[in-house]
């Protein structure tokens, strides 16, 4: 079939299996993103994912939490040559937790707004309505993937005696979760609380620590509250970073260093004299914005300012 006549997504996935072949781009390296490869060829994310499921199945690329999808070190996957696709499940091997392991899957490597029923039927290989024999839609799926990914906090199994020690226990594995599930922060706003079994056993971690101080009920929900939005108002740069990322082509250091200039005329215009004497502070290295440690130095301020949770002695 010649290349016009081609459905747009295998038209896409012959065109970057060129540029692997033709070594513009080597293994590792980050391939297009759906929502790159939607607004290169005007087509829709699921479109997209069908064109990047087609490469998957060719053994040429493949998904990495956190770096999208890069270029294969292997031209075969599962001793399948390049060429020769793998029969794709059928229907009747699909399950509900097939379906969210799958969308997971997109979400961590494309983010949230990549997933589409559309994209998660794609990279099952099944008919795109099949599933909706499981799923109502993607704002159910969604829920099922934070509930399902919430359940993989591990938590101890002596809880520490150190009511402050718990809740730092609590946040850390939280924010490392964060780190694995970016798209986590992007579920919904505080004032619209998740009726999740999964995310309602990480506040009974966090209110047992603080029960039987003497708070009253809203104290309480409220510092769980609290320690909660420090984690998602920092997470929710991670998914940021890496759609920036996807879009723009630039790392966030190569980002940075097109911004010097911009960042030393401010400095040099006299108006900001305390941002300049910092800026000349850190000389060459610059100012190294570090989420993880911020992380923590936020937790520990914001323990420090609850006087009910004093450090251990």
């Amino acid at each position: 079939m010649a290349a016009e006549n081609l459905p747009p997504y295998l038209r896409i996935a012959s065109e970057i299996r060129r540029r692997i072949e033709d070594g513009e781009l080597v293994a590792g390296d980050r391939v297009p993103s759906t929502r790159r490869i939607a607004e290169e060829w005007h087509v829709a994310l699921a479109t997209a994912t069908k064109a990047l499921n087609a490469l998957r199945q060719d053994g040429l690329v493949e998904a990495r939490p956190r770096a999208g999808t890069v270029v294969a070190p292997s031209r075969r996957t599962g001793g399948t040559a390049r060429g020769s696709r793998a029969a794709p499940p059928s229907d009747q091997e699909l399950t509900r937790a097939r379906i969210v392991r799958t969308a997971i899957e997109i979400a961590d490597a494309e983010g949230l707004a990549a997933l589409s029923m559309r994209g998660v039927a794609a990279r099952l290989g099944t008919a795109a309505m099949s599933p909706y024999r499981y799923v109502n839609g993607k704002d159910e799926l969604v829920l099922l993937m934070a509930d399902s990914v919430l359940g993989e906090i591990a938590y101890p199994a002596e809880p520490p005696t150190c009511r402050r020690t718990r809740l730092e226990t609590g946040a850390r594995a939280l924010w490392a979760l964060h780190r694995v599930h970016p798209w986590l922060a992007q579920l919904a706003p505080l004032t619209r609380p998740l009726a999740l079994p999964n995310l309602m056993a990480y506040s009974e971690w966090m209110l047992a620590a603080l029960d039987g101080l003497g708070l009253d009920g809203t104290t309480m929900l409220d510092i769980n509250v609290l320690l909660y939005s420090h984690v998602q108002g920092l997470a929710v740069h991670l998914e940021r970073e890496a759609h920036a990322a996807s879009v723009s082509g630039l790392s966030q250091e190569q980002w940075l260093e097109a911004q010097e200039d911009g960042f030393g005329a401010i400095a040099a215009s006299g108006r900001y004299p305390t941002f300049a004497r910092l800026l000349e502070s850190f000389g060459a290295d610059g100012y190294d914005l570090d989420l993880d440690g911020l992380f923590e130095s936020g937790l520990q301020a914001l323990l420090d300012g609850l006087v009910v949770v004093p450090h251990p002695h």
